[in-house]
């Protein structure tokens, strides 16, 4: 794998479920990470079921987070663009056409990238290099006995008496990884020889009938048909009943989705244990409790007994009213103590919740249309505008009018504000408004014109967004109505307040929504007052309160990954730090925030109001600074990943503070990695093994090298390489 790796920048690991192609691809990604300076990443995409989310879960898993309006793929190789990284894709084959069209763009964009794929089938790119993944041979494949069955019978080894038994267990279950890891396990239960007798009469039963195709999928059928009978009735019911979960889930999920036709609650826990006892179902620990998966070959099995039943439909119901039950529950609760536990649920519930909303859309878009606006809260607060986005617009598409739609319109409205996709927002907003007056609906009256008068605050009419603010908290207290979005209300009056420097009113309101806050524990719509506090003490020349107040809002808004709550803390953080005469944390936390800016939306909302300050800060840096030092110091706070910055920001970890400006040099990124290995003793092939490449390429590298900085030999790189280090 390796060496493929350094031919070939697609390379397309194939084979039957459960022959191990994904443990190889992590082995193989393992052990060639010094190869990639900026990393490996591995994204499983067995849980997505929409191909449009494909690139959304690849972004997801690197960690950028584009809110803009922008085409994913495009921001996913301007991301990747100058990187030197391995991207690992695992599971592809349901959804193969997309990730191929996404592979085919990255390869295009991003040089320095390779790729490694897992499928059942081929992408298809051009230069894709496909590997067959063989069943292990005969001694690997009695180590992987022996050690799965110690794990279950300490006392278990492969020795003289039992290496006949052993080997023709191996060879019947046809070397399969997963096919042997099912059977070892039963030696918690049978012995080696009942083992052996049940296995072979088994096949022979299972093997009848079954003719032509592949024979290694026969032997995986056949294994996995052997596990399924050894398991109990009840057994048998959950794996199938579970294999419509996506992801993880929990045992309350289990229970309400896999319970009932004479399954009772209780009966659906016992089961579970006793599939996981089998190794069928993985127990995972997880700080909001245990969660159980079923590996995906395994999944699909249960899959195709339950649709064999024709009981599929009747589980995928119940799986989306659980979800949307689910996400009502969450919903009511967002506004209180539980919110930073409900974040952290419902990134546990992405997979799951994705494929409710796809079998909504399957079968009934009234419910997808209230799925997607119910999940308001995770879209807008905590990280998700594009994902959001994509449920909202395509709900819309075919949303009849009433109040679904009108609460979807608000909700796609807010997020495209946050998006600054401001044109598309005015539009839905306007048509949600003019519902609600036409039907007298207050709760939609009052969303409406309180996001509308958001836009326009982002937009920079402040009399239009004034009134409208007004008219919306007066809406919202008539109707009793208190919760995250009526402290908002309040706070983006403030911010308004704050660009007409009327402080002492913007104080006024932030105080009176953070302690709407602190009275019914909620954080998310808190840290918001809490940043405008700290603009109005920054103003007021208080800067150690501001910036106590700047860094307690982005401790909180970490919590929830809240992209625009982070980069505003960043920036006043900025603000403050330059008027406090440090200019060198000012200038890093500007590169800081303009990297972030990026993937949430034009800076400070391309707006003239939010933007001043911004500018008279930059300003202020480069005149303390310089203009070169200025730039290194910016290219340094881009450069900090999101959970440096905000470390940074913070205080938790110091970042060095003095400018590091590095020397001129005429090399590339990938020469300069190869200059440093020639000052390191290496050789040309060993140059190639540690950066994955061809031996050729190591050796054109260095021709290249030397006739940029004029040398005749190695030693004089090694010579310029230490030189420049000292």
């Amino acid at each position: 794998m390796r060496r493929l790796l350094s031919e070939s920048r697609l390379v397309t690991l194939t084979g039957v479920g459960g022959v191990g192609k994904t443990r190889l691809a992590l082995r193989a990604a393992a052990e060639t990470q010094r190869a990639f300076l900026d990393g490996v990443w591995f994204v499983e995409l067995a849980g997505v079921t929409d191909q449009e989310l494909v690139v959304h879960t690849v972004l997801e898993q690197l960690g950028v987070h584009d809110d803009t309006v922008r085409q994913h793929r495009t921001v996913l190789v301007e991301h990747l663009r100058d990187r030197q990284s391995l991207m690992v894709l695992d599971n592809c084959e349901h959804v193969i056409e997309a990730t191929a069209t996404l592979v085919d763009a990255l390869l295009r964009g991003v040089p320095g990238l390779r790729v490694l794929v897992t499928s059942r089938e081929r992408l298809g790119v051009d230069g894709e290099h496909l590997w067959q993944v063989a069943p292990l041979p005969q001694d690997p494949a009695l180590t992987l006995f022996a050690e799965r069955a110690t794990a279950v019978e300490p006392g278990f080894a492969v020795d003289a008496r039992n290496h006949d038994e052993v080997t023709r267990i191996c060879a019947l279950l046809g070397g399969i990884p997963l096919a042997i890891e099912l059977a070892a396990v039963r030696l918690r239960v049978l012995t080696l020889d009942h083992l052996l007798s049940r296995l072979d009469d088994t096949f022979k039963v299972l093997g009848e009938g079954k003719r032509g195709g592949d024979p290694r999928h026969q032997t995986l059928q056949a294994a996995v048909d052997w596990s399924f009978h050894l398991c109990t009735r009840s057994e048998q019911i959950l794996w199938a009943r579970a294999s419509v979960f996506s992801g993880t889930f929990d045992l309350e999920a289990a229970e309400r989705v896999c319970s009932g036709d004479g399954v009772a609650s209780g009966d659906v826990m016992r089961s579970l244990f006793g599939l996981v006892d089998k190794s069928v179902v993985i127990a995972e620990q997880h700080p909001c409790g245990t969660r159980f998966r079923l590996l995906e070959p395994l999944r699909q099995y249960g899959l195709e007994k339950l649709r064999g039943a024709g009981r599929e439909p009747v589980l995928r119901k119940r799986h989306r009213d659980h979800f949307i039950e689910w996400a009502e529950r969450r919903e009511k609760e967002w506004f209180g103590p539980a919110q930073p536990q409900i974040f952290a649920l419902t990134r546990l519930e992405h997979a799951n919740l994705r494929s409710a909303l796809d079998f909504c859309f399957e079968q009934d878009g009234d419910r997808a249309v209230h799925l997607a606006a119910t999940l308001w809260f995770y879209w807008a607060g905590c990280g998700m505008l594009g994902e959001g986005r994509h449920w909202l617009d395509r709900a819309l598409g075919d949303a009849k009018p009433g109040p679904e739609r009108a609460k979807a319109l608000w909700v796609n409205g807010y997020v495209a504000t946050l998006q600054g996709d401001l044109t598309a927002s005015a539009w839905m907003l306007e048509e949600c408004r003019q519902y609600a007056l036409s039907v007298h609906d207050p709760s939609a009256l009052a969303y409406s014109t309180h996001r509308l008068a958001c836009a326009h605050l982002v937009g920079d009419d402040l009399d239009l967004a004034e009134r409208l603010f007004e008219e919306a908290i007066d809406l919202y207290r008539d109707q009793g109505t208190v919760n995250s979005h009526t402290m908002l209300a309040g706070i983006e009056l403030a911010i308004s307040a704050t660009f007409r420097h009327d402080f002492a009113a913007a104080e006024r309101l932030c105080v009176e929504a953070k302690s709407v806050g602190e009275q019914h524990g909620e954080l998310w719509a808190q840290a918001y007052a809490i940043y405008v506090l700290a603009l109005c003490a920054w103003v007021s020349g208080d800067f150690a309160r501001a910036d106590r107040l700047g860094r307690e809002c982005l401790r909180i808004k970490r919590t929830f990954h809240d992209l625009l709550g982070i980069v505003l803390a960043i920036e006043v953080l900025a603000w403050i730090a330059a008027s406090r005469g440090n200019a060198v944390r000012a200038a890093t936390l500007l590169g800081a925030a303009g990297e972030i800016w990026q993937s949430v939306g034009y800076p400070m909302f391309g707006s003239r109001h939010f933007g001043a300050p911004h500018g008279e800060c930059e300003a202020a840096t480069i005149s303390a600074l310089g203009e070169q030092e200025f730039r290194a110091l910016f290219r340094k706070g881009m450069d900090l990943e999101l959970e440096d910055a905000i470390s940074f920001a913070i205080g938790d970890e110091l970042v060095e503070e003095t400018p590091v400006i590095a020397a001129p040099t005429p090399l590339t990124k990938r020469e300069q990695q190869v200059a440093d290995l020639i000052a390191g003793g290496k050789s040309n092939k060993e140059i190639a093994a540690s950066l994955v490449i061809a031996r050729r390429t190591a050796e054109g590298h260095v021709e290249r090298i030397l006739q940029k900085l004029g040398f005749t030999s190695r030693a004089q790189i090694a010579t310029w390489v230490t030189e420049r280090r000292n």
